[in-house]
């Protein structure tokens, strides 16, 4: 089957792979497999044999549902670790024919020569925009005649023991990883619009352990950055505010919680079970709004500090798009409007088909956004490495092109 691709997005919370085609205009949903995350902790393992078994029983459930044998996959990395920084290469330019795809992965080979430590290692180097003989903003400057060269990218690192760590798990549980994905960038690809990201905006992925951000200008992305905090931490204050289980404080912030307190009754109360009561006391929901604030209100305030310590908070024009399981709690839009002072919109996966229904929620963004933009990268990669052979009807430009608008500056027709 044409352009099968299977993603698996390692979470905190849940494992979910995924078996699909990706078309033009949907991602044709083929199987998938959701399984709980044990062995994980805000995108860091905790225990390696415990999270390949969560693996182990997402593939597996993935290759029931699909008929497919997963040998391969596009998986997510998430976490504290992953950094953003940006750095420009240039090259002088001596061909007849103006610019050409190699001019630009030499400009690209020196924006990549940057000192980082060793315990990190490269994961994606996106260009922002390109400066030919002084003219800024150039989108694609292939076939364009000029001296100098010069690309600003942004450049996503990671801690080379975290990223070793999952990569051993993938593969613990038989699959080998064709690219590592950072979160923020595969939730951007499937919930904004390239309306979205031509404005300027800042996807939020609120998590269970970790909440990511990406912010998207001009087409391309500027900045990627993960906030060691988000629901898991909600969840916590919950259990020790109400004396229960994490699980049971889990089950009340998702069929109780809100966050706005104002919005809620001062009326209204729920009964639950603390430790050792052995009778349900009645607890007011407004309260529990207060406590879910709190929280919310810190994530929020952290990613308000992110943004502007990014510098490009001035440029969002289209706002803060939110996603992810946590984005799913009542009066989140209205507190990340009152904190953030921007737009907001709450998004979803959108143009699935096939099996795809039960992944048309918030907590799904990652996982679908890993499928079209593996293959976005790996096309970017094959059209900087090799020489594509000509066809008749030319459909390998055209692919190649189509492919890059996604993630990378628009690429002129």
């Amino acid at each position: 089957m044409d352009n099968l691709v299977i993603g698996i997005d390692v979470g905190t919370h849940k494992v979910c792979t995924v078996v699909a085609q990706v078309r033009p205009d949907s991602v044709f949903v083929i199987g998938a497999g959701v399984e709980g995350t044990r062995g994980m902790k805000a995108g860091l393992v905790t225990d390696l044999e415990a999270l390949t078994k969560s693996i182990s029983s997402s593939v597996y459930k993935a290759e029931q549902a699909s008929g497919y044998v997963i040998k391969r996959a596009f998986v997510s990395i998430s976490g504290a670790h992953v950094h953003s920084d940006n750095s420009r290469g240039a090259v002088g330019i001596s061909g007849p024919r103006g610019v050409t795809p190699d001019d630009v992965e030499r400009a690209m080979e020196n924006a990549r020569a940057i000192a980082i430590p060793h315990s990190r290692e490269i994961l994606h180097v996106v260009p922002r925009h390109y400066v030919l003989d002084g003219q800024s903003r150039v989108r694609q400057p292939v076939g364009m005649f000029g001296f100098r060269l010069e690309v600003e990218a942004n450049i996503v690192t990671a801690a080379t023991p975290s990223v070793n760590n999952i990569e051993q798990a993938v593969e613990g549980a038989g699959v080998l990883v064709d690219r590592f994905i950072v979160s923020p960038l595969a939730s951007g690809d499937a919930v904004l619009t390239d309306e979205e990201r031509e404005a300027g905006v800042v996807l939020i992925d609120l998590g269970a352990g970790t909440t990511d951000l990406a912010i998207f200008i001009e087409g391309a992305v500027w900045h990627t950055a993960v906030v060691g905090i988000a629901g898991d931490l909600i969840s916590s204050d919950i259990s020790h505010w109400l004396q229960v289980s994490t699980e049971l404080a889990e089950l009340v912030k998702l069929q109780r919680g809100h966050c706005v307190p104002k919005r809620v009754s001062e009326l209204e109360t729920f009964l639950v079970e603390p430790f050792g009561e052995g009778l349900p006391i009645e607890t007011k929901r407004r309260e529990l709004a207060e406590v879910i604030e709190a929280r919310t209100e810190e994530i929020f305030e952290k990613c308000r500090d992110e943004i502007k310590r990014s510098g490009y908070d001035g440029l969002l024009r289209a706002g803060a798009v939110l996603t992810g399981g946590t984005s799913q709690l009542p009066g989140i839009e209205e507190l990340a409007k009152q904190m953030l002072g921007i737009p907001i919109r709450l998004a979803r996966p959108e143009r699935l088909t096939g099996l795809g229904d039960m992944l048309k929620a918030p907590a799904y963004s990652t996982s679908i956004g890993l499928l079209r933009l593996g293959l976005q990268l790996d096309a970017v990669q094959a059209a900087a490495t090799s020489t594509p052979t000509p066809t008749p009807n030319g459909k390998w430009g055209a692919r190649v092109r189509g492919l890059l608008k996604r993630l990378l500056p628009d690429a002129e027709e």
